[in-house]
């Protein structure tokens, strides 16, 4: 491609406000400095996978290909829906869906008598189809009508597929992708830090992202 599209980096920030007196008084058995970042950063992932679903920019919901996108044969999540999905790529390593969508599935599959599948996936079992795990994701949105929309992608550069980017090093690096500046300590002994992630997301080529819409939850 002689003009491939760059991608910006976003950025999800927030500043911690930590009192000396805690830090000098409370760090026994358990450094609170510490709990209190890691608290900071879980809030910060949050944002970030929001993001990675729904930015208008490279969220995911907004860049699949329109001839990768399926609308569900009679609204609730079928076996057949799914099948549909998947037919549509290669090496699909998972099903992205919000859980009253994983559940709708869920009961369709009763009706019909069928029983999905299970996986283990980092130590737990999750539901699958096909042998592809379908992850629960509340970001993914449900609409006022009660409408959502499930995922199916291929992941990694070597299989061309969704790929996750961010910053190959940061100054002041705490964990990859995310850095943390001490910002100084004020006139009320208060130290506060800024604590910055950086993320985007590409498709690599559009058969990696698919998507089955107008996913009726409530039958």
């Amino acid at each position: 491609d002689p003009s491939p599209r760059e991608y910006d980096l976003a950025v999800a920030q927030t500043v911690l406000h930590v009192h000396n007196r805690v830090t000098d008084l409370y760090n026994h058995p358990i450094n609170q400095l510490e709990q209190q970042l890691r608290l900071t950063i879980e809030a910060l992932r949050e944002r970030q996978e929001h993001e990675l679903i729904n930015n208008t920019d490279f969220g995911l919901l907004h860049n699949t290909d329109l001839n990768q996108r399926l609308t569900t044969r009679t609204g609730p999540p079928t076996p057949l829906d799914l099948d549909d999905l998947l037919c549509r790529r290669r090496k699909t390593r998972f099903f992205l869906a919000h859980p009253h969508a994983i559940a709708a599935f869920g009961r369709q599959c009763t009706t019909r008598r069928i029983y999905p599948d299970t996986v283990v996936l980092d130590g737990k079992r999750v539901t699958a189809w096909r042998g592809v795990p379908i992850l629960p994701c509340d970001k993914i949105p449900i609409t006022t009508t009660g409408t959502t929309t499930i995922l199916a992608m291929r992941t990694g550069e070597n299989d061309a597929g969704v790929i996750g980017l961010r910053p190959k090093t940061l100054p002041d690096e705490y964990q990859p992708g995310l850095n943390i500046r001490h910002m100084g300590t004020n006139e009320r002994a208060i130290t506060s830090y800024l604590v910055s992630a950086y993320h985007s997301a590409a498709v690599l080529v559009p058969d990696a992202l698919g998507a089955l819409d107008d996913v009726q939850i409530g039958r």
